[in-house]
């Protein structure tokens, strides 16, 4: 499946991210051509693999700084490392599925209940043993950073495996629901919500694969193993390092894990 949407973007005076697949306003600029294509092993790990060499120019430009050095995104890198080698992904595919649901923001939560920065439903959560105690409900334990990404990474792992080598239907699950991709012969449903999401991950996807995302770093502090500090306030830098992502086309989608709309 070729998945080609061109990403618009600007920067507002407050120093948040606006992205979309259209040029909603004079304002959106053209950030990324769409050229991304998911293959059948696009977000697998190949050993031996040379990457293909990334724009060094588009790798210098704001809203590619924006999104590859957004401090939502360096705070909770660790937590994605490890839930990506437990379950066998690739961070970038992780890191692609946050910046499209959450803009890497833990206490999001979407107008289907979605919460958190992998935007997990509490009844998906419950599927894989969360529960409510005296303490905290379902909800309340999904904003914590490590459990909403380790359980995001879960069920990728689980789609992965519904749908082996069909990366691009377990995008589309993401979104939209196992079922609705079933109820669709095993295809992408036609919701024009779910195709656009499609699309858009794998634009992201591109921006955080290694060998792109090396660039970015270049003159920049490396980053060590260090545990994030999740006690800061989410709302400390929230309007400066929030993420705006809209995406044509959105619906009720009964059995999905949906994106956060602004």
């Amino acid at each position: 499946m070729n998945a080609r949407a061109d990403i618009y973007g600007y920067i507002d005076e407050q120093g948040a991210g606006h992205f979309a697949i259209e040029k909603l306003t004079p304002r959106y600029q053209l950030f990324m051509r769409g050229n991304a294509t998911f293959d059948s092993s696009n977000f697998l790990p190949r050993s031996g693999q040379a990457p293909v060499a990334p724009d060094p120019n588009f790798a210098k430009t704001p809203l590619y700084h924006y999104l590859s050095q957004h401090p939502g995104l360096k705070k909770y890198e660790v937590f994605v490392n490890q839930a990506a080698k437990e379950f066998a992904l690739e961070p970038a595919l992780l890191k692609a599925i946050m910046a499209a649901e959450s803009g890497f923001n833990p206490a999001a939560v979407s107008p289907k209940g979605a919460v958190g920065l992998m935007q997990i439903m509490p009844d998906t959560a419950e599927r894989y043993g969360v529960t409510s105690d005296k303490k905290k409900t379902v909800q309340q334990k999904l904003t914590d950073p490590r459990t909403n990404i380790r359980l995001g990474a879960h069920y990728l792992r689980d789609l992965l495996r519904l749908f082996p080598l069909k990366q691009d239907l377990v995008i589309a699950s993401y979104n939209a629901g196992e079922n609705a991709i079933k109820k669709y012969n095993n295809q992408i449903p036609p919701f024009p919500e779910t195709r656009n999401y499609v699309q858009v991950v794998a634009q992201f996807y591109q921006i955080y694969k290694p060998a792109l995302s090396k660039i970015a770093q270049l003159g920049t502090t490396e980053t060590t193993d260090e545990l994030p500090n999740t006690n800061t306030s989410d709302t400390e830098s929230s309007a400066r390092a929030r993420i705006h992502l809209v995406i044509p086309g959105r619906h009720a989608l009964t059995d999905s894990i949906p994106s956060i709309i602004e």
